[in-house]
């Protein structure tokens, strides 16, 4: 059966919460199994009141000034669906991610805009925690590009992050042994039931 693409994600947010903070950037890096970039992208999302909270602008860096002229959420899920297409959806802490578009859907009502995309969703952070089940390495994303000599310049920007995540992704599939979809299965988050 094979590899199909992966869409690695990656998002710099307001905060950590799904239900008060709100997304600010988005970077993808579509990549074939072998890590091959077959298409990258990376937006700001223009804030939902001019004086909304920006949150730890000393983590992303990001300012309400740098969000004004960016596109509103609506025209980056429309982007982000378009973009995601049949590839799965890959981030390192996938959960986190995942919940926070699913939320940015919901409110919206556009839930099912994603459909099934958002339902099998490959986490890096699990596939690398695997790896050391008694737990003696730091599994975070600095440190797992460490591990395997990956460059991770801009941390906390969400395009740089995503790029180190999808070239840190065929190491992690080796290690794994991952030739076809069914041996990704361990490595999904499932979405929690409401």
């Amino acid at each position: 059966m094979g590899l199909p693409r992966f869409a690695v994600v990656d998002l710099e947010t307001s905060g950590l919460s799904t239900r008060k903070h709100r997304i600010l950037q988005l970077g993808m890096v579509t990549v074939e199994a072998d890590g091959r970039v077959v298409d990258q992208w990376s937006t700001l999302v223009k804030l939902r009141w001019p004086l909304s909270r920006v949150g730890p602008t000393h983590v992303h860096g990001l300012r309400r000034r740098d969000l004004r002229g960016a596109p509103p959420i609506d025209h980056v899920l429309d982007e982000f669906s378009e973009r995601l297409g049949t590839s799965i959806f890959t981030a390192h802490n996938a959960r986190f991610d995942a919940e926070f578009i699913e939320r940015a859907l919901e409110r919206r009502s556009r839930r099912h805009e994603c459909g099934d995309a958002l339902t099998q969703r490959l986490c890096t952070l699990r596939m690398s925690r695997r790896l050391d089940p008694d737990r003696e390495l730091s599994h975070r994303l600095g440190d797992v590009c460490t591990r395997y000599g990956v460059s991770l310049d801009r941390p906390h920007d969400a395009l740089a992050d995503a790029m180190a995540t999808a070239e840190i992704l065929p190491h992690l599939l080796r290690a794994h042994d991952v030739h076809d979809v069914h041996d990704l299965e361990p490595f999904f988050d499932r979405p929690r039931t409401r």
